[in-house]
């Protein structure tokens, strides 16, 4: 089933929001699929979205702390009055914020998760930021929730970069890692952590990797262009293309 979510200004008419798979799988067989058409505001469209992604087959531990996190944010802005430290009322509203589901109750439900598996996936996802999310993509060993309930709790953000690009690389000032946790145990010895922290290379590619994420997407794609030669180069000779 398609959903999708009538435009009001410009472009198409209507917009795809859920059941991205399912359309793509049946126009491969000239299947017409019947379509729900939601008005609904661009938050409501994307919490749609979100669903579908986290309710589809397949998803990774990594994907699914990136997608709740997102999800958190998204459900509270819709429902301010369930976020950390909204105002819960008093004795002359006469109704409490306790009438309404929380963010986590409803996403476990919704889910068919329990209340702490959804809290540990969504401090775990929070606690990633772009250049985090995209060293963990490329680890040659899946990020398993362990691994990242583990980085949630380093408080220090260069900690938490070095333990993600220990697990992309499997390596570490010169040791090999397989999780978190045995990058964690590298950094605990001051002369690994200041090797993996002041690395020249490793510095270089910090800085990469944020311009990156920081540019907006013509940028991006303006700097593919001009150094697309370059870029060839690079991934053939580290036999990463033909």
């Amino acid at each position: 089933m398609r959903v999708v979510d009538p435009r009001r200004t410009g472009g198409p008419k209507y917009r795809l929001i859920a059941g991205g798979h399912r359309h793509a799988a049946a126009d491969g067989l000239g299947i017409e699929l019947p379509a729900d058409v939601w008005k609904c505001t661009a938050d409501q469209a994307l919490l749609m979205e979100i669903d579908d992604n986290i309710a589809g087959p397949g998803m990774s531990p990594l994907d699914t702390a990136v997608f709740l996190a997102r999800r958190k944010r998204v459900y509270e802005k819709l429902h301010p009055e369930t976020a950390a430290g909204a105002f819960k009322g008093n004795q002359h509203t006469g109704r409490l914020v306790a009438d309404t589901m929380s963010f986590t109750t409803s996403t476990a439900e919704q889910f068919g998760l329990t209340d702490r598996h959804v809290r540990r996936v969504v401090a775990a996802g929070e606690a990633l930021d772009d250049g985090d999310i995209e060293a963990l993509r490329a680890a040659p060993r899946p990020v398993t929730l362990k691994d990242l309930a583990q980085i949630a709790k380093l408080g220090d953000p260069e900690d938490r970069r070095a333990v993600c690009l220990a697990l992309s690389a499997g390596e570490l000032a010169g040791s090999r890692v397989k999780s978190a946790a045995q990058a964690i145990r590298v950094l605990s010895d001051p002369d690994a952590r200041a090797a993996a922290v002041n690395d020249p290379v490793e510095q270089a590619f910090k800085a990469l990797l944020s311009a990156w994420h920081r540019a907006p997407k013509a940028a991006r794609m303006r700097f593919a262009r001009e150094e697309k030669d370059q870029l060839v180069s690079v991934l053939q000779s580290e036999a990463l293309i033909r």
